[in-house]
C-alpha cells in the first residue's frame, strides 16, 4: 500500500477532470465527512460544487468559509449548506428535493452520519429506532431520493458514486425476523446490525443499478469529535482523554479522507467493501444467505416510504 504522500499524488491524478463535479456530503459538518469535503475542494482546485448536509449551520458555514476558491473564476466554486435532521425520513425527502431542485447532477454522494448514545431503544415519530435511522435508514433514503442526480451523471459519462462510511465487513449475522430491532434491541445488537445493513445496502443498490458505484467503507480509528457530541455528559467530559489515548492508534480526518477518496476514485461499477487505506475487502462481500439483501431492501422500503407523502 502506498504511503500518504503517494496517495495524495495519486488522488490528484485520479480526481475528476470534467467540468463542475458535484459532491454531496451528508454528515459533512464534522469528522470524516468534513475531511472529505475539504479534500475534495482541494483536489478539484476549488472548481466544484460541494453541498454539505447536516444540522449545524454554523459549523457548515465555518467549513465553507475556509474551502479554497478557484483561482481562475471564483464563480466556479459553489459551496452550499442544506439543513437536515436525518433522524426523520421526511426531512431526508425534503433535503433531497432541495438539492435536486438546484443541481441536475450528482457525481459523488458521501454518507457519514452517526452519533453516540448509550440509551436503549428510542423510536422516532416515524417508528424507526433513532440510532439506526441515522446510521442506516437515512443513508438508504438519501441514495433512493438522489438517484435521479446520480443517473444524470452516469448518462453524461461522468462519475456516479456513493460512499457510505461506517464499518464495512465488521457487522455480524442479523436476525431476519427482527429487522429494525423492534423485538430484541440492545446496544450490542445495534452496533453489529448497522454495519451489516450498510453492507447489504450497497449490494442491493448495485444489483438494481449496475452502472453506478456503491461503496461501504470501514475507516479505522479516526480522531473525530464523535465522543464530544455524545448525548452522555460523562462521555463528553471524557472526550479529550479518549482522543488522547487513541492518538497513537488513530489517524486524522484529513488523512482518512485521502485514503477514502483514493478508494472512491479507483472503484467503478458494482458493490465494494473498503478498508481504512482504500483497500478492497472483497472477501467480506456477499456473505450470509443469498436473499438477505433483498429482504432487507423490502423492509427498508416499507419503513421509509411513510415519509413520502408528508415531506415538507
Amino acid at each position: 500500500m502506498a504511503n500518504l504522500s503517494e496517495i495524495r499524488t495519486l488522488n490528484a491524478s485520479l480526481s475528476p477532470k470534467y467540468n463542475n463535479p458535484v459532491a454531496v456530503f451528508v454528515g459533512g459538518t464534522s469528522g470524516i465527512g468534513q475531511g472529505m469535503a475539504e479534500a475534495f475542494a482541494r483536489l478539484t482546485n476549488g472548481k466544484s460544487t460541494i453541498i454539505i448536509v447536516g444540522r449545524n449551520k454554523a459549523a457548515a458555514e465555518s467549513i465553507i468559509s475556509n474551502l479554497p476558491r478557484s483561482s481562475d473564476n471564483p464563480n466556479d466554486s459553489v459551496y452550499e449548506f442544506v439543513s437536515c435532521d436525518v433522524t426523520l425520513m421526511r426531512n431526508v425527502v425534503a433535503a433531497s428535493k432541495e438539492i435536486l431542485s438546484n443541481h441536475r447532477k450528482i457525481n459523488f454522494l458521501v454518507l457519514s452520519t452517526g452519533f453516540f448514545s448509550a440509551a436503549g431503544y428510542e423510536a422516532t415519530e416515524e417508528g424507526i429506532e433513532r440510532k439506526l435511522a441515522v446510521s442506516y435508514y437515512a443513508r438508504w433514503k438519501f441514495i433512493h431520493e438522489l438517484l435521479p442526480g446520480l443517473n444524470n451523471s452516469k448518462n453524461a459519462g461522468e462519475d456516479a458514486k456513493v460512499l457510505a462510511v461506517l464499518g464495512a465487513g465488521r457487522g455480524r449475522e442479523i436476525d431476519m425476523d427482527d429487522l429494525g430491532l423492534k423485538k430484541n434491541y440492545s446496544l450490542k445488537n445495534s452496533a453489529f446490525a448497522a454495519p451489516r445493513y450498510n453492507d447489504l445496502m450497497v449490494e442491493a443498490y448495485a444489483k438494481r443499478y449496475p452502472d453506478l458505484t456503491f461503496i461501504h467503507a470501514y475507516p479505522g480509528t479516526v480522531r473525530t469529535n464523535f465522543a464530544a457530541s455524545a448525548e452522555s455528559t460523562a462521555i463528553r467530559i471524557a472526550a479529550p482523554l479518549i482522543n488522547l489515548l487513541l492518538r497513537p492508534f488513530s489517524v486524522s480526518p484529513a488523512e482518512c479522507a485521502e485514503y477514502m477518496w483514493h478508494g472512491v476514485f479507483s472503484y467503478t461499477k458494482g458493490p465494494f467493501l473498503m478498508g481504512p487505506k482504500g483497500d478492497s475487502l472483497a472477501d467480506k462481500l456477499h456473505t450470509g444467505p443469498e436473499d438477505q439483501a433483498d429482504k432487507l431492501w423490502e423492509h427498508t422500503v416499507a419503513s421509509t416510504t411513510i415519509a413520502d407523502d408528508t415531506a415538507a
